[in-house]
């Protein structure tokens, strides 16, 4: 989504932790949890403030982190991947993914066979949504992602995995990012909701609250699951483009399957190197697009704030829960440091 960085100086950050264990002593919190959070907080802004600015995008990017797609260069052995990475996941998707997604996947046949030109690619979205689809360096700063957002851009890695990587890689390529998010911006509720969550994310900057903001684009964009009838789909673009996680989000036992509440995912956690052990689940498009337009997050954020984080796999009493995982696969994996900080988006 977006890389770490400093969304305030540490003599802002000072103030802010002043202002929380107040905020949060009058509402009876437990300032001592409060305050060792807090504490931890600063201590990670301290040695982020050793970092070198990554406030300047590379030499060879425009000033808005943007780069030529430079489809041209892309070799035979590139596309290739790309069609059998896209086969691969159109014969098995269909009874998965939302409906919205299959019809959305349409927007990705090109002309030519091989990784979309974002150019034509742009230019069918915007026909149909007003989006368009820009290359990237890599990741790009909060601000920059979410001004991207608000404006309809989509931005999106342009190198593509090699065969070794082909059933996972750590950073993002153009299928991960292309396949597993552009169709759903061919829809117009959610590309609505794409536009909002950027807003959103511009003002969440204000608030030191982007962490938490993260946590809903990670288990509704990323990681999400919508009904359909009686039965759950797939929509998050971390499961569409994983032949793996396709399977394991719908039919595995091991994960929850929770319905989504605005608070309670932003006080979630996650896995950032396996499979989840929670996913989160809309009734539909516009219902998550109506949640984030009529809520005030200026106030949730200062709620959350004097709350504790909640761990990945737990379940809540006052959760609605549609099946409770055993967590049998997260047991029997080793135990990593696979659960995303507050800095890390």
């Amino acid at each position: 989504m977006a890389g770490i960085r400093r969304s305030a100086t540490l003599e802002s950050q000072l103030s802010q932790v002043g202002q929380l264990l107040k905020r949060c002593a009058q509402k009876g919190v437990q300032i001592r949890s409060i305050r060792t959070r807090s504490i931890m907080r600063l201590r990670q802004t301290a040695f982020m403030s050793k970092l070198p600015s990554s406030t300047a995008p590379p030499a060879h990017a425009n000033p808005d982190w943007t780069i030529d797609q430079d489809w041209a260069s892309y070799s035979p052995a590139e596309h290739r991947m790309w069609d059998a990475l896209f086969e691969r996941q159109l014969g098995l998707l269909p009874d998965r993914a939302a409906p919205a997604f299959m019809a959305g996947v349409d927007v990705l046949k090109m002309s030519r066979p091989g990784i979309p030109d974002f150019e034509e690619l742009s230019e069918r979205l915007q026909r149909l949504t007003g989006w368009r689809v820009v290359a990237a360096p890599g990741l790009v700063p909060d601000e920059d992602f979410f001004r991207h957002l608000a404006n309809r851009t989509f931005v999106a890695g342009r190198f593509i995995r090699t065969p070794e990587q082909i059933d996972y890689l750590q950073e993002p390529d153009v299928f991960h990012d292309v396949f597993g998010h552009v169709p759903l911006l061919a829809d117009p509720v959610f590309a609505d909701y794409m536009q909002a969550y950027g807003e959103g994310g511009l003002r969440s900057l204000s608030f030191n609250a982007m962490h938490r903001l993260a946590r809903l684009y990670w288990y509704t964009v990323e990681f999400g699951l919508v009904r359909h009838g009686d039965e759950l789909r797939i929509y998050g673009a971390g499961i569409v483009s994983s032949r793996a996680e396709s399977i394991f989000a719908l039919d595995d036992p091991s994960p929850n399957r929770i319905a989504l509440d605005l608070k309670r995912v932003m006080r979630t956690r996650y896995r950032i190197d396996d499979f989840q052990q929670t996913y989160f689940v809309i009734d539909s498009f516009e219902d998550l697009l109506q949640q984030t337009l009529q809520t005030d997050f200026g106030p949730l954020y200062d709620e959350i704030d004097c709350a504790e984080d909640i761990d990945v796999g737990a379940v809540l009493p006052a959760d609605r829960v549609l099946h409770v995982g055993s967590q049998t696969y997260a047991r029997s994996r080793p135990q990593r440091a696979s659960v995303a900080s507050d800095f890390v988006a």
